[in-house]
């Protein structure tokens, strides 16, 4: 069962199929309130500032895709797997763009069709969420 802390109506979080939560935010707006993650995936073009809990940089330039695929699933299936039991959120500068990409390819990962999850992000998370044409067009061939 996924941790007790962050729940479906915590903001910004996304109930994957398998009752999983993962916080996606803009690294621009003012931190949330409420608990700190226990890991951190963070999607940048350039190195992020350090943090009191774990991270994972996977770099990635605004607008575009993941400069490298295999860090990018890495970072995810180790996300999947950690939010089993820990608080953990994926972000990038706006929370939409590059998040709303990595969270699709998350419900991927979790059993939702490649065709369906842009969508499946976009009614459960934001409906901003994955911004360009090939950002949507790499989570429908993702998996």
């Amino acid at each position: 069962m996924p941790h007790e802390t962050w729940n479906q109506k915590t903001p910004g979080v996304l109930r994957l199929p398998s009752g999983r939560l993962i916080r996606g935010r803009g690294l621009r707006n003012p931190f949330p309130t409420g608990e700190k993650p226990h890991f951190g995936v963070y999607l940048l073009g350039n190195e992020p500032a350090p943090v009191e809990w774990e991270t994972r940089w996977v770099k990635w330039r605004d607008f575009w895709l993941p400069s490298d695929r295999e860090a990018f699933i890495s970072a995810l299936r180790e996300s999947l797997e950690r939010s089993e039991r820990q608080r953990v959120e994926i972000a990038c500068r706006g929370g939409f763009g590059r998040t709303g990409t990595a969270m699709s390819c998350l419900a991927v990962l979790d059993g939702v069709p490649a065709d369906k999850a842009v969508d499946y992000v976009r009614e459960n998370y934001s409906r901003r969420a994955v911004e360009t044409p090939w950002q949507k067009r790499f989570v429908s061939r993702f998996g």
